[in-house]
């Protein structure tokens, strides 16, 4: 192996092993802040019941049921605590809010072509979200079932607020209240579009209310959601905010629960730097105990209970001014990824009567989230900033281009794989030129190599041997770093596909060949047992791309391994090069979404075809003859050294003068 691949897999190895310490450093501040978190809000969460029983009426009875207490103590607290509840509210605001408290529960639907949206009248919350054109995982030839936002039953919607008649202030929380509808009704927008609206209201007094008004436009995943105090501001006035408390439990949809509990998250949006931040992976098990939490102190606009492929996401235009955020992991084989939470403020305006927020429920598509203009693209997962333009502005423009005309995302990978090496063919090929030139002058470089054996021991041999070969690089116009500066350059390229690919909601249920969802992983093979790293399954395509890698490196190799034999120490490199990288490629993939591992056979695949057109395309003794005429026509007519030549030389000698100073010192030492 020459030096420029050397160096390129020292950098490449120190990339990789720089994200790795610094995405721990951040697991474990994070765990250390959950932890604090966590203390401190036991003891506000104990305050808080001891002070408003009434708010965790229905968890207790729950809690108490699962204690298994007498159902004569269970009904007794639950009437104490419903009694104190109505007594408060009848004494400070009136009968119309009493009587909300009790009643039948209704379900309303929402419907468009895209999506179906379910609002109970208990705290008209939205209580369940169906997509029409997604499904869930499933083996069966029939598919599964459409995918569900979340689970109905864990679904939580509260709005909490301070109010205030004479001398009596209270909180009121929506979710234990029945809200009055009308039902269902078809209106027309300003923009003349024909959307279905909901209105639930929460009756207060005579000419009061509280009303949350829901909006669906047709063939459209965003939601209007309107707050509305009518006829309230004298009961707010001393009011600053109100609190949104948002729960739900996230359903298990892909096949492989690793990689998707990976991918799900809480994201959520800094307006002023536009800026998206998300709450860091956790697992269960050993390794943390898969929970997270993120108390958000300034302003922020809209955040994301972020699946894999779907998303969830609250929007407030006008900004939330502080909240906290947090999701609990469940275990595998439960059905279930994350237990998402969100409690959020909002400023109150006493002279604003109206608040506008929205909420989307759908696919991560960049190109859909970015047409409402609010960064939500910025939840897909693209990579950092050194490899996102990659997939911003060619992979995704492609994928869109040629999704309109071919319905095989098999074939649309083949060319989009032939698309990138076609953008990065200049690079390839002066790789490539630079390689057989250096393998032109290698009877030369084995030469310097002969004439000082003891450079890799001896300092002064090692300083003549590196001058000579600088001397043989500057007469043959040899650049040492040609191939390993384009390598490097194409190594975004990878790491963009390697983001990309697992989270593109283009290759979800899209098949090609044996591969039946190339968003995830083809099992050809379930083992009984699992093997670290590598998992219960056998990869097919995984294993294809890790035994083409391994003809790619031993080919690799065959040409360098005379110039390698020749390098003391750099034959131990065989074994790294031609057995664990395509073995560690292997147990990683393994797991990967088969549509990655294709694209990497792909990409291989063309290189090993460029690579065998170049190598026997090129004639080594005519390039040399070349490479010669072109040196004696530089020595005839030599050209101005330049600056960094300069440089090395006058640094050369400055070290050799050193050397012999040493030397000299040396001698009168001894004699």
């Amino acid at each position: 192996m020459d030096k420029k691949s050397i160096i390129g897999f020292v950098l490449m190895g120190l990339i990789l092993f720089g994200y790795s310490w610094y995405q721990g450093e951040q697991d474990k501040k994070a765990r250390e802040a959950y932890m604090a978190a966590q203390r401190e809000q036991f003891v506000a969460d104990s305050i808080d019941r001891a002070e408003h029983p009434e708010k965790y009426l229905h968890e207790l009875v729950e809690q108490k049921s699962d204690e298994q207490l007498h159902s004569e103590a269970l009904a007794a607290y639950q009437q104490q605590a419903q009694q104190r509840l109505e007594n408060d509210l009848a004494r400070n605001f009136g009968e119309k809010l009493v009587g909300a408290l009790s009643g039948e529960e209704q379900f309303y639907v929402l419907e468009n072509d895209v999506m179906t949206m379910t609002i109970s009248s208990l705290g008209a919350k939205v209580s369940d979200v169906t997509l029409k054109e997604y499904k869930k995982y499933s083996d069966s030839e029939d598919g599964g079932e459409q995918i569900k936002m979340f689970d109905p039953k864990n679904a939580k919607f509260d709005l909490g607020f301070y109010m205030r008649r004479g001398y009596s202030e209270s909180k009121l929380n929506t979710e234990g209240f029945y809200f009055e509808s009308a039902g269902v009704e078809s209106v027309v927008l300003a923009d003349g579009v024909e959307a279905q609206r909901l209105s639930m209201r929460l009756p207060m007094d005579e000419g009061s209310y509280l009303e949350f008004l829901y909006t669906m436009r047709p063939n459209d995943y965003m939601v209007d959601f309107d707050v509305r105090f009518v006829n309230m501001g004298e009961w707010m006035r001393n009011a600053t905010s109100f609190d949104v408390t948002w729960n739900n439990t996230s359903y298990q949809n892909e096949r492989g629960y690793k990689n998707e509990n990976m991918y799900t998250t809480i994201s959520y949006l800094f307006p002023e730097e536009r800026k998206v931040e998300k709450l860091p992976f956790a697992e269960v098990g050993k390794r943390g105990n898969g929970s997270r939490s993120e108390t958000i102190k300034t302003e922020f606009e809209w955040f994301a209970f972020q699946q894999q492929f779907f998303s969830s996401i609250m929007i407030a235009p006008e900004g939330f001014s502080n909240g906290e955020v947090g999701f609990d992991t469940y275990k595998p084989n439960t059905g279930y990824i994350k237990d998402f939470k969100a409690s959020v403020s909002v400023p109150y305006d006493s002279a604003k009567s109206t608040y506008n927020f929205k909420f989307y429920y759908g696919p991560n598509k960049y190109s859909l989230l970015k047409e409402y203009d609010l960064g939500l693209e910025k939840i897909v997962q693209l990579g950092g900033r050194l490899v996102s333009w990659v997939n911003r502005w060619i992979v995704i423009p492609v994928f869109d281009f040629l999704s309109r005309f071919i319905g095989n995302y098999g074939l649309i990978i083949l060319i989009l794989t032939l698309f990138i090496k076609l953008i990065i063919f200049p690079l390839t090929y002066k790789s490539m030129i630079s390689s057989a030139k250096m393998r032109a002058i290698r009877p030369e470089i084995m030469a310097i190599q002969a004439k000082y054996p003891k450079a890799q021991t001896d300092q002064n041999e090692m300083m003549k041997s590196q001058q000579a070969t600088m001397e043989l690089y500057k007469k043959y116009g040899v650049s040492p770093m040609g191939g390993c500066l384009p390598m490097l350059i194409q190594f975004p390229v990878l790491i963009a596909m390697f983001r990309f690919f697992p989270t593109a909601i283009e290759l979800r249920g899209e098949s090609f060949l044996w591969m039946k969802d190339l968003s995830t992983y083809d099992s050809v093979l379930n083992l009984p047992f699992n093997i670290p790293w590598y998992g219960d399954h056998v990869s097919l395509m995984a294993l294809i791309m890790a035994v083409t890698l391994f003809f790619y490196t031993k080919l690799t190799y065959k040409e360098q391994e005379q110039q390698t034999a020749a390098a003391p120490g750099m034959a131990g490199m065989k074994f790294m090069m031609l057995y664990f990288t395509p073995l560690m490629m292997l147990m990683w993939m393994n797991n990967y979404a088969s549509g990655l591992c294709y694209y990497y056979f792909v990409s291989q695949m063309i290189t090993i075809i460029i690579n065998f057109a170049f190598r026997y395309g090129i004639n080594d003794e005519r390039l040399r003859a070349k490479m010669l005429a072109k040196a004696k026509a530089n020595a005839a007519a030599p050209k101005k050294k330049s600056k960094w030549q300069q440089r090395l030389e006058e640094a050369q000698r400055q070290q050799e003068a050193m050397l012999k100073e040493r030397e000299r010192k040396q001698y009168r030492s001894k004699h």
